[in-house]
């Protein structure tokens, strides 16, 4: 009897869908998206300028080299860590006509473990 029940339960547990958030409630505000919640919501897009690119970064930029209106820029992204160690990286914007043509992540060397 008991192994009965048991195997009843399983078989009504596999046909509920799994959730990973809750519902929200009746007649309640739904919850925003996964990617709204995220910190850097507002994505590089190739063709904004150089200060839509530093709201959507949330970070300044520093000039590196260039003519007006073709530069790279520098900025610092702070991407957290252990707390004893932060983990900066660095990432290089290039404009062109003063607008965004590309970008590169640079991660650099690890001095600490030559």
């Amino acid at each position: 009897m008991r192994t009965l029940a048991i195997a009843a339960l399983m078989i009504v547990g596999a046909s509920v869908p799994a959730l990973a958030q809750l519902l929200p409630p009746i007649g309640g505000p739904t919850p925003p998206p996964f990617t709204a919640t995220l910190s850097n919501n507002t994505p590089l897009v190739f063709g904004m300028d150089a200060q839509a690119a530093e709201r959507a970064l949330g970070t300044p930029l520093n000039y590196v080299s260039g003519r007006p209106g073709n530069e790279v820029y520098l900025t610092f992204r702070n991407l957290g860590g252990s707390g004893l160690f932060y983990n900066k990286h660095r990432l290089y914007l290039q404009f062109h006509n003063g607008r965004l043509a590309g970008w590169k992540g640079d991660w650099g060397h690890n001095w600490m473990w030559r």
